[in-house]
């Protein structure tokens, strides 16, 4: 199995079973992997471990249920989402919403997605940061963008990159998501579906618009990053694909943003 296909399968797994008592062991041997493995692989491609995304997600849903089901009391949606107090669930939501259920419901905030984190594109241990994301956003945003463009990207000659320096390695992952950032509007999303693999998720069902982003990413191949003592020219492969109704799960979106940019580079 590769990276790839494991983070969808950890990812849907999570949405199928987000209303019950489920843990990193579980997920891991559901998906027939080490807790180890999963907890290094999840950390670098999405900078949150296995437990906080999980907390996270049921979060975003026990606030719609919030909202949407008034019928229900604060207790009934933490023994849905798999507490069994209300100190224990409280202490939770607050941590991701800032403030009570009671409140929250009062409110009748939007409950669509789970708050951005603010954080910053840096090397070293932040590398897979963005103001761009959360994680947490990207199975609900699937799901209202299906009519949406994605635009893919994929590093050029990475391996000999890293055999000048890890480091230069990670500074080209870096600056290729950077490019991406560099060309989204407000409303388009940045993430990385695989080692030195980046999508672009757009607001729009303007394929020329989606067009012109890719043109503007790829006329900066051949710039350079700066190491040490030395410049290394950074090209990307790049693409852009619709995938409609494949984007009903995770276990659909990956391979197939995966098999785009397989696509483009046999083109290339």
């Amino acid at each position: 199995m590769s990276k790839l296909d494991l983070l969808a399968d950890v990812l849907e797994y999570i949405e199928q079973h987000i209303t019950e008592d489920i843990h990193t062991e579980d997920i891991a041997g559901a998906c027939y992997c080490s807790r180890s493995s999963l907890e290094k692989l999840f950390r670098c491609v999405y900078r949150i471990s296995v437990r906080d995304y999980l907390i996270r997600r049921r979060m975003t849903h026990a606030g719609k249920a919030l909202v949407e089901r008034p019928e229900l009391s604060v207790l009934d949606i933490a023994v849905m989402y798999g507490y069994s107090s209300n100190e224990a669930f409280t202490r939770a939501f607050r941590q991701v919403w800032n403030q009570l259920p009671s409140d929250y419901r009062t409110k009748k905030r939007s409950p669509e997605l789970f708050p951005r984190m603010e954080a910053s594109l840096e090397t070293g241990d932040d590398l897979m940061s963005t103001t761009k994301f959360d994680i947490s956003n990207l199975y609900d945003m699937f799901q209202t963008r299906r009519d949406c463009w994605f635009v893919c990207a994929d590093i050029r000659s990475l391996i000999p990159i890293n055999e000048i320096s890890r480091k230069a390695g990670d500074m080209a992952i870096v600056e290729s998501m950077q490019r991406l950032c560099d060309i989204a509007d407000e409303n388009d999303i940045v993430f990385r579906i695989g080692g030195d693999e980046f999508v672009l998720l757009t607001d729009s069902p303007d394929e020329a618009a989606a067009r012109a982003k890719m043109d503007r990413l790829l006329a900066r191949n051949g710039e350079c990053i700066r190491f040490e003592d030395r410049d290394i020219p950074l090209s990307l492969y790049g693409c852009i694909v619709k995938l409609g109704a494949k984007t009903k799960c995770y276990s659909d979106l990956f391979p197939a943003l995966g098999g785009a940019l397989r696509d483009c580079k046999v083109e290339a």
